[in-house]
């Protein structure tokens, strides 16, 4: 599945606040089906003669057809009207054999870009990567620097609204604080006529999500790979008081070398903006089958390990081929993540270790202070896995904490309550049942040997 072919399902779907859709990130064109071709050069044709030079030059830009075969297709159509049976250039050109009626379709990507006056200063538009609910994105060489870039567009009926103008500015500002590897690089946002723009690097690749759906799941140490870029992309943010807020399969780029890269900044806040947070409390911001269950409450402190935990959700995807948590609707989607258990992962793909299947359920507990608190504690575990070490902070029976509530609750039990709960498989836990029945026995016999004794006297 091409990234240009976005899913407008469940897992694309947010809360409240954002559309169902963001716009598709830069990757490669997606090649039409023929219906898909045949259809785009009908359109293309109905605009007749007044796109022709468009075209024209566009088939001899992009070497599809030489300039003699061009005017040679030009020849025709004057020929053509003069014998009232007018064929656009697009038709000869594919009657010709010049070019596919698959180009063709390529080429009206193009074509609808320059035509509906998306021209940016100082880049040359070379075809529309995608579209969804809030943005266009293109693909486009910046004339100065001479390098690709991907542009996204703000679409026109977008032009009025404050909000979405406000949020398409903030998501380029805090792109642009970053400076990482394995984030995706802003380069410029700002306004040509009406079209407010925002200027990105290019990612020639596919999607995590685009793997999952080609392959259903991931490899362990492949996952493992690519979620250890991004935890550190995400390391990166969280020192730069950035929080990301919409981690998942289809914000993690891969390029053509294997580089893992984290998109889409749209959702990102700066963890100290109170007054953002005050304007979005009780609304959830987030995709429905990775939100952490401290944004679907729509709290007023959101932190780094609201984006553990979407991290979690998005590895568990790439593990098992399955969402964590899945239902009819968003709303059923989000309830389980506040309420439902977390079938462990090694449960759903037996091949897992038991290590990243640790690492995973430590990464999506339920109470944020549950989970890791920074990505570098997440990186010390994951990089064990990776090596095929023991998880050594998500193997711990549990936080300091909740070994005191532990200790503090069995206190407070009578003797007999705690008996039960020394039943276990474990190797201390059985030490430790020897000594509690050895310790019994011996107390008995000490009791009994008295008692004897006693007798004996009297």
């Amino acid at each position: 599945m091409s990234q240009t072919s976005r899913q407008t399902d469940l897992a694309e779907s947010t809360a409240a606040g954002k559309p169902e859709d963001t716009a598709p990130l830069p990757s490669q064109t997606s090649i039409p089906t023929d219906e898909q071709a045949s259809q785009a050069v009908q359109e293309m044709a109905k605009g007749g003669s007044n796109i022709d030079t468009v075209i024209g030059r566009l088939v001899v830009d992009q070497g599809l057809a030489t300039a003699e075969e061009v005017q040679h297709c030009l020849v025709q159509a004057r020929q053509t009207a003069e014998d009232d049976n007018q064929r656009s250039l697009v038709h000869l050109l594919v009657r010709n054999d010049y070019v596919t009626k698959r180009q063709m379709a390529r080429l009206k990507q193009i074509v609808e870009a320059e035509r509906s006056g998306q021209k940016i200063p100082g880049y040359k538009v070379l075809g529309k990567l995608g579209a969804g609910a809030m943005a266009s994105v293109f693909k486009a060489r910046q004339m100065s620097l001479d390098r690709t870039v991907a542009i996204k567009v703000l679409p026109r009926k977008f032009s009025s609204n404050p909000q979405f103008i406000e949020r398409f500015y903030a998501e380029g500002r805090a792109a642009a604080q970053l400076n990482h590897p394995n984030i995706v690089q802003a380069y410029d946002v700002g306004k040509a006529g009406d079209y407010h723009y925002f200027v990105m690097e290019f990612v020639d690749g596919r999607t995590v999500y685009d793997d999952i759906v080609r392959h259903r799941r991931y490899a362990e140490a492949d996952a493992l790979d690519i979620v250890i870029q991004i935890a550190e992309a995400l390391q990166h943010a969280h020192q730069r008081g950035l929080i990301h807020r919409d981690v998942k399969p289809k914000n993690i780029m891969i390029n053509q070398q294997g580089m893992a890269k984290l998109a889409d900044m749209g959702l990102a806040r700066a963890v100290s903006d109170k007054e953002m947070a005050e304007a979005e409390a009780g609304k959830a911001f987030g995709t429905p089958y990775y939100i952490s269950p401290e944004q679907i409450r729509g709290e007023l402190t959101i932190g780094p390990p609201a984006d553990i935990y979407s991290l979690g959700a998005t590895l568990y995807h790439m593990v098992t081929g399955s969402v964590p948590f899945d239902g009819k609707n968003p709303s059923a989607v989000m309830h389980k993540h506040l309420k439902a258990d977390l079938v462990a992962p090694d449960h759903v793909n037996p091949k897992l270790g038991a290590g990243i299947s640790e690492v995973i359920e430590m990464m999506m507990a339920k109470e944020a202070r549950r989970r890791y608190q920074t990505c570098a504690d997440l990186l010390i575990d994951l990089r064990a896995v990776r090596s095929g070490k023991t998880p050594t902070i998500a193997h711990r029976e549990a936080p300091a904490d909740a070994l005191a509530q532990l200790a503090q609750a069995e206190a407070a039990q009578p003797l007999q309550a705690v008996a039960p709960a020394l039943i276990s498989t474990d190797s201390g836990d059985v030490l430790r049942q020897w000594w509690f029945w050895t310790l019994s026995g011996l107390l008995v016999l000490s009791v009994g040997f008295n008692i004897a004794l006693l007798a004996t006297r009297q």
